[in-house]
Protein backbone atom coordinates (compact mmCIF):
# COMPACT_ATOMS: atom_id res chain seq x y z
CA UNK A 1 0.00 0.00 0.00
CA UNK A 2 1.94 3.11 -1.57
CA UNK A 3 1.31 6.53 -0.25
CA UNK A 4 2.04 8.91 2.58
CA UNK A 5 2.00 7.72 6.38
CA UNK A 6 2.02 9.82 9.12
CA UNK A 7 3.52 9.63 12.68
CA UNK A 8 1.87 11.32 15.95
CA UNK A 9 2.95 10.65 19.60
CA UNK A 10 0.16 11.72 21.71
CA UNK A 11 0.78 12.57 25.32
CA UNK A 12 -2.68 12.82 27.08
CA UNK A 13 -6.33 13.07 25.60
CA UNK A 14 -5.46 15.54 22.93
CA UNK A 15 -4.08 15.76 19.08
CA UNK A 16 -0.53 17.47 19.53
CA UNK A 17 -1.12 21.31 18.30
CA UNK A 18 0.96 20.07 14.99
CA UNK A 19 -1.18 17.71 14.05
CA UNK A 20 -3.00 19.45 11.68
CA UNK A 21 0.08 20.94 9.40
CA UNK A 22 1.10 17.74 9.81
CA UNK A 23 -2.00 16.19 8.06
CA UNK A 24 -2.15 19.65 5.21
CA UNK A 25 1.37 18.72 4.28
CA UNK A 26 0.19 15.05 4.34
CA UNK A 27 -3.34 15.73 2.03
CA UNK A 28 -0.62 17.73 -0.53
CA UNK A 29 1.04 15.73 -0.75
CA UNK A 30 0.05 12.59 -1.86
CA UNK A 31 -2.24 14.22 -4.62
CA UNK A 32 1.37 15.37 -5.99
CA UNK A 33 2.56 12.02 -5.45
CA UNK A 34 -0.64 10.56 -7.54
CA UNK A 35 -3.24 10.22 -5.20
CA UNK A 36 -1.57 7.61 -2.97
CA UNK A 37 -3.17 6.52 0.42
CA UNK A 38 -2.91 9.03 3.43
CA UNK A 39 -2.67 7.13 6.90
CA UNK A 40 -1.63 8.01 10.20
CA UNK A 41 -0.54 5.90 12.97
CA UNK A 42 -1.51 7.46 16.04
CA UNK A 43 1.00 6.03 19.22
CA UNK A 44 -0.07 6.60 22.87
CA UNK A 45 -2.80 6.14 26.01
CA UNK A 46 -6.49 6.76 26.21
CA UNK A 47 -6.24 7.36 22.10
CA UNK A 48 -9.35 5.37 20.96
CA UNK A 49 -11.71 8.37 21.29
CA UNK A 50 -8.87 10.50 18.88
CA UNK A 51 -9.18 8.51 15.69
CA UNK A 52 -12.46 9.31 14.26
CA UNK A 53 -11.65 12.66 13.95
CA UNK A 54 -8.74 12.43 11.91
CA UNK A 55 -11.47 12.05 8.56
CA UNK A 56 -12.54 15.26 8.36
CA UNK A 57 -8.93 16.52 8.05
CA UNK A 58 -8.34 14.66 5.10
CA UNK A 59 -6.85 11.15 6.45
CA UNK A 60 -8.13 8.06 5.11
CA UNK A 61 -6.92 5.84 7.05
CA UNK A 62 -5.48 5.51 10.95
CA UNK A 63 -3.82 3.18 13.30
CA UNK A 64 -4.67 2.87 16.59
CA UNK A 65 -1.28 2.40 18.51
CA UNK A 66 -2.61 1.94 22.05
CA UNK A 67 -0.22 1.09 24.87
CA UNK A 68 -1.42 -0.47 27.81
CA UNK A 69 1.31 0.26 30.36
CA UNK A 70 -0.02 1.99 33.50
CA UNK A 71 2.71 5.17 32.33
CA UNK A 72 3.36 6.80 29.16
CA UNK A 73 5.19 4.56 26.37
CA UNK A 74 8.89 4.24 26.29
CA UNK A 75 10.61 6.17 23.38
CA UNK A 76 11.29 2.59 21.70
CA UNK A 77 7.60 1.63 22.18
CA UNK A 78 6.35 4.18 20.33
CA UNK A 79 9.25 4.05 17.53
CA UNK A 80 8.09 0.01 17.60
CA UNK A 81 4.85 1.07 16.74
CA UNK A 82 5.85 3.43 14.20
CA UNK A 83 7.93 0.12 12.55
CA UNK A 84 4.97 -1.80 12.89
CA UNK A 85 2.78 0.70 10.59
CA UNK A 86 5.40 1.20 8.25
CA UNK A 87 6.03 -2.62 7.62
CA UNK A 88 2.31 -2.58 7.09
CA UNK A 89 1.54 -0.17 5.12
CA UNK A 90 4.86 -0.23 3.34
CA UNK A 91 4.01 4.08 1.93
CA UNK A 92 6.35 6.41 -0.53
CA UNK A 93 7.04 9.16 2.09
CA UNK A 94 7.25 8.77 6.29
CA UNK A 95 6.11 12.20 7.46
CA UNK A 96 6.57 13.10 10.70
CA UNK A 97 6.79 16.70 12.98
CA UNK A 98 10.31 18.03 13.81
CA UNK A 99 9.49 18.22 18.03
CA UNK A 100 9.46 16.64 21.09
CA UNK A 101 9.63 12.94 21.21
CA UNK A 102 9.30 12.40 17.60
CA UNK A 103 12.87 14.75 17.27
CA UNK A 104 14.61 11.08 17.98
CA UNK A 105 12.18 9.03 16.73
CA UNK A 106 12.62 9.46 13.02
CA UNK A 107 16.47 9.17 12.45
CA UNK A 108 15.81 5.93 15.20
CA UNK A 109 12.73 4.43 12.39
CA UNK A 110 14.84 5.21 9.03
CA UNK A 111 18.03 2.99 10.53
CA UNK A 112 15.18 0.51 11.47
CA UNK A 113 13.67 0.89 7.62
CA UNK A 114 17.20 1.01 5.98
CA UNK A 115 16.33 3.92 4.70
CA UNK A 116 17.21 7.93 4.28
CA UNK A 117 15.90 10.84 6.11
CA UNK A 118 16.21 14.50 6.00
CA UNK A 119 15.04 16.70 9.46
CA UNK A 120 13.71 19.68 10.64
CA UNK A 121 12.12 20.74 6.56
CA UNK A 122 10.80 23.65 5.88
CA UNK A 123 9.28 22.96 2.49
CA UNK A 124 8.39 19.59 0.07
CA UNK A 125 7.88 19.84 -3.09
CA UNK A 126 7.55 17.02 -6.24
CA UNK A 127 9.44 17.45 -9.39
CA UNK A 128 9.19 15.17 -11.88
CA UNK A 129 8.19 12.29 -9.19
CA UNK A 130 11.20 13.08 -6.90
CA UNK A 131 10.46 14.75 -3.52
CA UNK A 132 12.35 17.68 -3.03
CA UNK A 133 12.89 18.36 0.93
CA UNK A 134 14.35 22.20 1.42
CA UNK A 135 16.10 22.73 4.94
CA UNK A 136 17.97 25.79 6.55
CA UNK A 137 21.54 24.37 6.96
CA UNK A 138 25.25 26.47 8.51
CA UNK A 139 22.65 27.32 11.50
CA UNK A 140 20.25 29.00 9.24
CA UNK A 141 22.69 31.03 6.83
CA UNK A 142 21.57 28.81 4.38
CA UNK A 143 19.32 26.99 2.20
CA UNK A 144 19.54 23.78 0.85
CA UNK A 145 17.44 20.88 -0.85
CA UNK A 146 17.75 17.65 -0.68
CA UNK A 147 16.32 14.24 -2.47
CA UNK A 148 15.91 10.57 -0.55
CA UNK A 149 17.03 7.98 -3.23
CA UNK A 150 15.72 5.01 -0.64
CA UNK A 151 11.98 4.49 0.27
CA UNK A 152 10.23 4.88 2.39
CA UNK A 153 11.26 8.33 2.20
CA UNK A 154 11.35 9.31 5.95
CA UNK A 155 11.14 13.35 6.75
CA UNK A 156 10.60 15.27 9.81
CA UNK A 157 8.62 19.03 9.60
CA UNK A 158 9.55 22.19 11.29
CA UNK A 159 6.56 22.96 12.97
CA UNK A 160 4.75 26.08 12.14
CA UNK A 161 6.37 26.25 8.89
CA UNK A 162 3.79 24.46 7.12
CA UNK A 163 -0.04 25.39 6.68
CA UNK A 164 -2.88 23.97 8.29
CA UNK A 165 -5.04 24.62 5.58
CA UNK A 166 -8.63 22.50 5.43
CA UNK A 167 -9.34 18.95 3.90
CA UNK A 168 -10.50 19.32 0.58
CA UNK A 169 -12.27 16.02 0.51
CA UNK A 170 -13.42 15.35 4.19
CA UNK A 171 -14.14 11.85 4.98
CA UNK A 172 -15.35 9.12 7.15
CA UNK A 173 -11.70 7.50 8.13
CA UNK A 174 -11.13 3.36 8.71
CA UNK A 175 -9.52 3.15 11.95
CA UNK A 176 -7.91 -0.21 12.99
CA UNK A 177 -6.03 -1.37 15.83
CA UNK A 178 -2.32 -1.57 15.70
CA UNK A 179 -0.61 -4.47 17.20
CA UNK A 180 2.81 -3.20 18.40
CA UNK A 181 5.66 -6.36 19.26
CA UNK A 182 7.04 -5.73 22.96
CA UNK A 183 10.69 -6.06 21.96
CA UNK A 184 12.26 -4.58 25.06
CA UNK A 185 9.96 -5.05 27.60
CA UNK A 186 9.58 -1.30 28.56
CA UNK A 187 6.71 -0.23 29.71
CA UNK A 188 7.31 3.71 30.17
CA UNK A 189 9.31 6.72 31.42
CA UNK A 190 10.26 6.63 34.96
CA UNK A 191 11.89 9.21 36.88
CA UNK A 192 14.97 10.50 37.26
CA UNK A 193 15.01 9.54 40.51
CA UNK A 194 14.74 6.02 39.44
CA UNK A 195 17.16 6.30 36.94
CA UNK A 196 20.37 5.05 37.00
CA UNK A 197 23.33 7.20 35.12
CA UNK A 198 24.35 10.43 33.79
CA UNK A 199 20.96 11.65 34.48
CA UNK A 200 19.79 9.83 37.63
CA UNK A 201 21.55 8.50 40.34
CA UNK A 202 25.40 7.37 41.29
CA UNK A 203 24.50 4.15 43.05
CA UNK A 204 27.47 1.94 44.85
CA UNK A 205 26.08 -1.26 46.37
CA UNK A 206 27.92 -4.93 47.20
CA UNK A 207 25.77 -6.62 44.24
CA UNK A 208 24.84 -5.31 41.42
CA UNK A 209 22.09 -6.70 38.83
CA UNK A 210 21.72 -5.67 35.46
CA UNK A 211 18.73 -7.01 33.60
CA UNK A 212 18.95 -6.68 29.71
CA UNK A 213 20.67 -3.80 29.93
CA UNK A 214 23.27 -2.60 27.18
CA UNK A 215 25.72 -1.07 29.26
CA UNK A 216 25.92 2.21 27.46
CA UNK A 217 28.68 4.88 29.09
CA UNK A 218 26.23 6.88 30.61
CA UNK A 219 25.00 3.88 32.65
CA UNK A 220 28.32 2.42 33.60
CA UNK A 221 28.87 6.14 35.11
CA UNK A 222 26.38 5.36 37.67
CA UNK A 223 27.30 1.85 38.84
CA UNK A 224 31.17 2.35 38.66
CA UNK A 225 31.15 1.74 43.02
CA UNK A 226 29.37 -1.06 42.36
CA UNK A 227 31.42 -4.03 43.91
CA UNK A 228 29.81 -6.53 42.04
CA UNK A 229 28.03 -6.22 38.87
CA UNK A 230 25.92 -9.34 37.42
CA UNK A 231 24.98 -9.12 33.79
CA UNK A 232 21.85 -10.89 32.01
CA UNK A 233 21.73 -10.15 28.53
CA UNK A 234 20.57 -12.40 25.41
CA UNK A 235 23.23 -9.95 23.40
CA UNK A 236 26.99 -11.69 24.12
CA UNK A 237 28.52 -8.79 22.86
CA UNK A 238 26.87 -6.63 24.78
CA UNK A 239 28.84 -3.68 26.57
CA UNK A 240 28.17 -4.69 30.09
CA UNK A 241 29.94 -8.09 30.44
CA UNK A 242 32.97 -6.01 30.16
CA UNK A 243 32.25 -4.39 33.49
CA UNK A 244 30.39 -7.72 35.03
CA UNK A 245 32.45 -9.78 37.64
CA UNK A 246 29.57 -12.85 36.50
CA UNK A 247 27.26 -12.91 33.50
CA UNK A 248 24.80 -14.60 31.72
CA UNK A 249 23.54 -14.90 27.90
CA UNK A 250 20.00 -15.36 27.38
CA UNK A 251 16.82 -14.91 27.58
CA UNK A 252 15.90 -13.09 30.90
CA UNK A 253 12.54 -14.48 30.94
CA UNK A 254 13.65 -18.01 30.78
CA UNK A 255 17.00 -16.94 33.36
CA UNK A 256 15.58 -15.10 36.13
CA UNK A 257 12.60 -17.35 37.58
CA UNK A 258 15.67 -20.16 37.99
CA UNK A 259 17.93 -17.27 39.27
CA UNK A 260 14.82 -16.17 41.79
CA UNK A 261 13.87 -19.92 43.05
CA UNK A 262 17.82 -20.94 43.65
CA UNK A 263 18.38 -17.99 45.89
CA UNK A 264 14.90 -18.97 47.11
CA UNK A 265 16.72 -22.29 47.75
CA UNK A 266 19.84 -20.80 49.62
CA UNK A 267 17.99 -18.22 51.73
CA UNK A 268 16.18 -21.73 53.13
Amino acid sequence: MAGVLLISEVSGDQLPATTAELVSEGVRLAQQLGGGALSIVLAGKNIQALGSTLGQLGVEKVLLAESQAPTPPSPQWVLSAAEAAAKQLQPDVILLTHAGGTRDLGPSLAYRLNTGIVTDSTALRVDSGDLIITKPVFGGSAIAEFTISTSPKVVSLRPRAFESAEAPTPREAQVEALTVPDTDGAIGWVPPSLQVGLTGATVAPDLYITIGISGAVQHIAGISGARNVVAINRDADANIFKYARYGVVGDWKQILPAFTQRLKELRG
